[in-house]
C-alpha cells in the first residue's frame, strides 16, 4: 500500500510535536532544577541515621535566597544572599565545602554570634546544652549493620525541633569550644563521631554564601544489596 501524501505530512507533524514536547519537558526540569528543586545524592555514612547511603533527595534552592552557589546560571557572583532567609537551627543544609567547592550536607547547629561548645558528645549552644536521650542500639542495612556495629542511637533537641542522633562507641568525641563569626554558620553530621564538619579545621566556618539549599524530601533510596528501600521513598527530611 502507497503512502498517500496527507500521511506523510500527518506523520512529520506528529513527529515534530513530539520533539517540541520533549525538548519544552526538558526546558521545564532545567528551570526546576535551576531556580526550585534540585536533586542530590548521598554518598557517606557522616548524617546516619537521618540520610542513608543511597538516598536521594530534593534540596529547596530557595529556602534561603540565592548566592554565588546556588544562583541561577552563576549570574551572582558575589558574597552573601539575594531574597535572603535565615536558616533555622536544626535545618539539614546542602552547603559548599569552603575550601575545595565540593557538596557537603550537614545539620546547622551554630547560627552567627553562637557560642557553640562540644564535650564528651553533648551540644552546648550559649551555654546552655542541647538535651539528648540515648535509648537504643544502631541496627543498619547490609554493609551499614557492620560498619556500625553497636553504634548507639538517640534523639537530640535543638530548639523545638528533634532528630536522630548516631554514637560510634569505637570512637572518642570530638570535643569543641569556637564563636561563630558574622556571617558564617557552625555544622555537624548527625553521625556526630564519623563526621567531617566545621569541628575540623580543612571545613570551618561556612560562610553564608556557600549555602545551597535546605534538604526537603527523600525520593529514593538505592544503595546495593539493599536497593531499593521502598519505606524512604517520600520521607520527609527532620
Amino acid at each position: 500500500m502507497v503512502a498517500k501524501s496527507g500521511d506523510k505530512a500527518e506523520s512529520k507533524g506528529g513527529f515534530v510535536e513530539l520533539v517540541k514536547t520533549i525538548v519544552y519537558a526538558l526546558l521545564l526540569a532545567g528551570v526546576i532544577r535551576t531556580l526550585f528543586f534540585q536533586p542530590f545524592w548521598i554518598p557517606s555514612g557522616s548524617m546516619k541515621p537521618t540520610l542513608l547511603i543511597g538516598d536521594f533527595l530534593f534540596v529547596n534552592k530557595m529556602a534561603y535566597g540565592y548566592s554565588r552557589h546556588s544562583c541561577p546560571f552563576s549570574l551572582c557572583p558575589f558574597d552573601g544572599r539575594i531574597l535572603a532567609r535565615e536558616p533555622v537551627r536544626g535545618d539539614v543544609v546542602v552547603f559548599k565545602h569552603p575550601t575545595n567547592g565540593t557538596d557537603y550536607i550537614k545539620r546547622l547547629i551554630g547560627l552567627p554570634g553562637d557560642h557553640i561548645v562540644v564535650q564528651d558528645d553533648h551540644v552546648f549552644v550559649n551555654g546552655e546544652a542541647m538535651p539528648v536521650r540515648v535509648d537504643g542500639i544502631y541496627e543498619g542495612r547490609g554493609q551499614s549493620a557492620a560498619r556500625n556495629a553497636n553504634a548507639r542511637i538517640g534523639t537530640e533537641q535543638l530548639g523545638k525541633a528533634e532528630h536522630r542522633v548516631l554514637f560510634q562507641n569505637n570512637r572518642p568525641s570530638r570535643d569543641y569550644d569556637q564563636v561563630v563569626p558574622e556571617g558564617h554558620y557552625f555544622f555537624m553530621g548527625d553521625n556526630r563521631d564519623n563526621s567531617q564538619d566545621s569541628r575540623y579545621s580543612d571545613v570551618g566556618f561556612v560562610p553564608e554564601g556557600n549555602l545551597v539549599g535546605k534538604a526537603v524530601r527523600i525520593w529514593l533510596n538505592w544503595d546495593l544489596p539493599d536497593a531499593p528501600i521502598w519505606s524512604r521513598i517520600g520521607d520527609p527530611i527532620h
